[in-house]
């Protein structure tokens, strides 16, 4: 059976990530893995100076705003899982630091209109990524704050060399904000003109200023202050909202993990405002009602089975999953129960209409920038972090003088009340926009833990994509025993209920095209569509680890 799966695996590879030539080596102690390779050499230089795995992803975080700004993450948000290895086996201690952005006091449930652009400062929800780092220093940090902060203000200062993703996305970008978004323009264009290339340097000087100022001050030195009256003048006179008392009232949330078992292990994942936790346990609820290993992991059988239950998870995140103080959580959504009432809907033959499973959702007639990382430390600890501004370079708007990118993720909220359609349009109320609210997240980043150690870390950029792209890595990891590397790297499909299609990496490759005829066959509409990055460390039983960056943008891995 394995042997099946890892020549299927190889053939695919081949194909799409040929890339991947190098040969892994484990390590022993601790590593961190990322996008950006001077980012990940923050983290694990952290770690040799003494740190732990929070102040490894914190400084591994800070120096992302600067080496990956495409997901730049001052002006962001996202959700952190903390694993602290402790005395007691379950790891009970474990906790998400919920830094999700929310919603600014004026905001109001119909303040967007379809068509409207999520390029504004009015789609700007107010940042939550400092508030989180800051709290997560406090609860478990060793080093001090200002020498977690420091490598990202030399990076800015100093400069760093351009990776080849962040050469391509600048080259792509710029000419399209020469007009529409100036300040965007000036400060990331090449200062000798041309085209951005491989290892060109790039300052970003007022970024490092901003820096400065979180290192000095703390969330303090962002939240209010000269950097808070900057990104308070970009809203006047053009349609923002966010203003000081929104900014200095931000709070970000301490709260429990989603615990979802799966195969013997237990995943600790993110609860609401992120649906990834609760997307997790449906899916892979209803791939363990199926014999373990059954039949070929990149059949047809297994993907259509895979593809269903992912449309009945993304059915339930329209229906219920909100911010839990606006929307509580349904109790019955994480029960084995459920999920096994769910995967008993499926039918083998043929692919369920998602208008079909629509129920109480009314149907309307028909008419991505994130990025994750992963720490494991020497003591056992585990930090599984993932960042966003929503959609790559995120409203494009630095603001002035701050050198940085607002996010735009407003666009996150169900825009029109009680429109749901099947282009993907969700209107459900438990997502609509209300003051001081956190809208809805499909970031998912896990710890897995098993007898008392931490087994894999693990996480995705991506949009609605990513609960999918996380459940597959951890199907793989789990269940197919696959080493990291191919886990990572073995292609990937997604289906978020509506549109109803399965989106699947290579589908007209040499390699998949009897596969999405298969598919087809059953019943399902299928396209060819990349999705996001996961980079992921394993443990294996001897305790060896593996860190497994995922090249389908770029990444890179460190340790010892």
């Amino acid at each position: 059976m394995i042997s099946a799966i890892f020549s299927c695996g190889a053939l695919l590879l081949s194909l799409l990530f040929a890339q991947s030539t190098e040969v892994q080596r484990p390590y022993a102690k601790r590593a961190v893995v990322s996008v950006s390779r001077p980012a990940t050499e923050v983290g694990i230089r952290i770690l040799r100076e003494g740190g732990n795995a929070v102040d490894a992803a914190i400084a591994t975080a800070f120096a992302l705003a600067v080496t990956h700004p495409q997901a730049g993450n001052i002006a962001g948000g996202g959700f952190m899982v903390v694993a602290p290895h402790g005395s007691q086996g379950n790891f009970a201690d474990a906790k998400v630091v919920d830094f999700r952005e929310t919603a600014p006091a004026k905001a109001t449930a119909s303040m967007f209109q379809p068509g409207d652009s999520v390029r504004t400062t009015k789609a700007v929800g107010v940042p939550g990524s400092v508030a989180g780092m800051e709290m997560a220093h406090k609860k478990w940090g060793k080093l001090p704050w200002a020498q977690l902060v420091e490598p990202a203000v030399n990076l800015a200062r100093s400069g760093f060399p351009v990776e080849k993703s962040l050469a391509a996305a600048l080259n792509k970008v710029l000419p399209e904000t020469a007009k529409s978004h100036p300040e965007f323009h000036r400060v990331f264009s090449k200062p000798a003109g041309g085209v951005w290339k491989t290892n060109d340097e790039l300052k970003i000087p007022e970024l490092a200023t901003t820096l400065e100022a979180i290192r000095d001050k703390g969330a303090a030195g962002f939240y209010t202050g000269p950097v808070a009256d900057r990104m308070v003048d970009e809203m006047k006179g053009s349609g923002g909202l966010i203003s000081h008392s929104d900014l200095a009232g931000y709070k970000a949330e301490l709260r429990d993990p989603i615990r979802v078992k799966f195969r013997g292990y237990e995943i600790l994942a993110a609860p609401p405002p992120s649906s990834g936790g609760v997307c997790l346990a449906l899916i892979l609820g209803m791939l363990e009602t199926r014999q373990a290993k059954q039949g070929d992991r990149m059949g047809v059988d297994n993907l259509h089975f895979l593809a269903e239950s992912m449309k009945r998870a993304y059915r339930e995140r329209a229906r219920w999953l909100g911010d839990p103080a606006f929307a509580p959580l349904p109790p019955e959504l994480l029960s084995p129960d459920f999920a096994a009432r769910l995967a008993s809907t499926i039918r083998m033959d043929r692919a369920t209409p998602s208008a079909s499973l629509a129920g109480d959702i009314p149907l309307a007639p028909e008419g991505d920038s994130t990025t994750h990382l992963s720490v494991l430390d020497g003591d056992g600890w585990a930090v599984s972090m993932t960042t966003t501004l929503e959609e790559t370079w995120g409203s494009r708007i630095v603001v002035a003088g701050g050198g940085f990118i607002l996010n735009n993720e407003m666009g996150d909220f169900n825009w029109v009340p009680g429109r749901t359609d099947k282009l993907g349009r969700i209107g459900t109320a438990a997502n609509q926009i209300a003051p001081g609210k956190r809208m809805l997240s499909s970031q998912c980043p896990v710890v897995v833990v098993r007898e008392g150690k931490v087994r894999a870390v693990t996480g995705s950029p991506g949009g609605r994509t990513i609960p999918n792209t996380v459940a597959q890595v951890l199907w793989n990891l789990l269940e197919w025993d696959m080493p990291a590397r191919l886990a990572v790297e073995t292609p990937r499909i997604h289906n978020q209920w509506f549109p109803d299609q399965i989106r699947m990496e290579g589908a007209t490759s040499p390699a998949r095209i009897e596969l999405t005829k298969a598919l087809l066959k059953r019943g399902h509409k299928v396209v060819s569509s990349p999705q996001g990055d996961a980079h992921t460390i394993w443990v294996d039983a001897k305790g060896q680890i593996w860190a497994a960056p995922d090249r389908r943008i770029e990444g890179a891995a460190a340790g010892e």
